[in-house]
């Protein structure tokens, strides 16, 4: 049955139909320009040898990871993830996140039921949700209030039949939705909104954020679609949807058109109540997610010994700015609604520091480092800081981490390198001595290849390369 809004010609069907169609170009598999594939009969199935375009071999995993997959130093792997939407693990677009298949082998290979696991840079909550699914209790710390927002939205399991009902009531309000009923009271003031918006949009953002906040509804299901709305919020703004900072491209000649927050949000509702129901009815009762509020990855509020596995993949210097990306969303829901500086302080690698931080060159006194610092130097004094800060920074996780690590625990990083002022800075090897310096034993370290990014970046500031460190206390 078409249903057809009084105000604007929305029509479910036609948004049904839209969500068939991706779905369809997503179950499609993507082949890969790799030059050939190695014959090798004791792999299992979905695991092969190749050969990339550099001449390197390359071991490439489709799907799951085996627990037990034979790892040596310096291997280099390909995964290929299935998984990024599965679940909750696709609510919100969040760059460089994990893709779940990985954490999800780490955390097997490294840890047993009922262990307590730290992502100590949590990120979109992607550690969490497959500790919580593998039965690993888990603890989520990151500065960012959206990041924490997030994360305790996608491990959250919610009641089907209020996630239904509500769901009913949304699209019918959609169905009914008239400029008239928004009032200047629902509109968030914040800078340059009205740069960042048209008028219709922000009209409709408006009306839907009024709905979802006056559902009769618990606040956990409230939330849950707070984060959907925070979804679409990108994608109906005037700002390029594929780019690390919110900035407005004129030459993209970006079209939005009225009705497209009302259509968008339909369609993710559409999409992510089934997959959340799902999640809700796999998640475990008895395991816990835990993101503590104003907690630091340097400063971890909990006792020596408390944890039995760390997995995390941490900032790059000078690499995403965080409450760049996820501005608008932030102004949307309510948790900030002036300048982003106090926030982006916080986070490591941030590009925010003082003129007086970087008159003078500083070292980390770790030698390959520092002889980057020293170029960067030379062209941009304060890039050269806030390499110098990052690694600085990084070091006070990796003591903290020790700390709350038991002993024999392990702290895995996911971390790749980046380019500062045309200079290779590599963040896994300075990152590596660093942990030896701390008193961590370089267990592993081996490269996972990457083939996709959620957002785009510059060529030129792309990270084609992951590397995987397993360090041991």
């Amino acid at each position: 049955m078409q249903v057809v809004s009084a105000y604007y010609p929305i029509s479910l069907d036609e948004i049904h139909t839209k969500i068939s169609r991706k779905n369809h170009r997503k179950g499609r598999y993507k082949k890969l320009n790799f030059q050939y594939a190695l014959f090798n009969n004791n792999l299992p199935e979905n695991i092969k040898e190749i050969i990339n375009d550099f001449g390197e071999k390359v071991v490439q995993v489709d799907g799951e990871i085996p627990p037990d997959s034979p790892v040596k130093d310096n291997d280099r792997f390909l995964f290929i993830s299935y998984d990024q939407s599965i679940w909750t693990h696709g609510l919100h677009k969040y760059p460089a996140k994990f893709f779940p298949e990985l954490p999800r082998w780490l955390i097997k290979r490294y840890s047993k039921e009922n262990d307590m696991i730290l992502d100590p840079f949590s990120g979109s909550g992607t550690t969490n949700i497959e500790a919580l699914l593998n039965r690993r209790h888990s603890v989520g710390i990151d500065v960012d209030p959206f990041s924490r927002f997030l994360s305790k939205i996608k491990t959250n399991p919610l009641k089907p039949e209020e996630l239904l009902t509500t769901k009913k009531i949304l699209i019918e309000s959609v169905i009914k939705y008239h400029p008239q009923k928004v009032s200047v009271s629902d509109i968030p003031a914040f800078p340059y909104r009205d740069n960042w918006f048209k008028k219709e949009i922000i009209d409709e953002l408006a009306y839907l954020k009024k709905t979802i906040n006056n559902l009769d509804a618990s606040d956990d299901v409230k939330h849950f679609y707070q984060i959907c709305l925070s979804s679409i919020i990108r994608s109906v703004s005037n700002a390029d949807d594929n780019c690390t900072r919110t900035v407005i491209r004129k030459k993209l000649n970006k079209i939005v058109e009225p009705a497209d927050a009302l259509k968008r949000f339909t369609e993710t509702i559409l999409v992510n109540v089934p997959k959340t129901i799902e999640f809700s009815k796999i998640c475990p009762v008895d395991i816990t997610a835990t993101f503590p509020e104003n907690m630091d990855a340097r400063n971890i509020d909990y006792p020596e010994n408390h944890f039995d596995l760390a997995v995390t993949s941490p900032p790059y210097a000078n690499a995403v700015d965080y409450p760049r990306t996820h501005q608008l969303e932030i102004y949307w829901l309510g948790i900030a609604n002036g300048s982003l500086t106090p926030i982006k302080r916080k986070h490591i690698g941030t590009e925010s520091v003082s003129v007086d931080n970087y008159k003078t060159l500083h070292h980390i006194n770790i030698p390959e480092a520092d002889k980057v610092i020293s170029k960067i130097y030379e062209k941009d004094e304060r890039r050269a800081f806030i390499a110098y800060k990052f690694l600085q920074d990084m070091e006070l996780n990796l003591r903290e981490c020790y700390r709350v690590l038991k002993n024999d625990g392990r702290y895995i990083l996911v971390v790749g390198n980046n380019k500062i002022r045309g200079e290779l800075f590599e963040n896994w090897k300075y990152i590596m001595l660093l942990a030896e310096k701390v008193g961590f034993k370089i267990e592993k370290y081996f490269a996972s290849e990457i083939i996709r990014h959620f957002i785009k970046v510059p060529r030129e500031e792309r990270i084609n390369t992951d590397w995987i460190v397993v360090l041991k206390k």
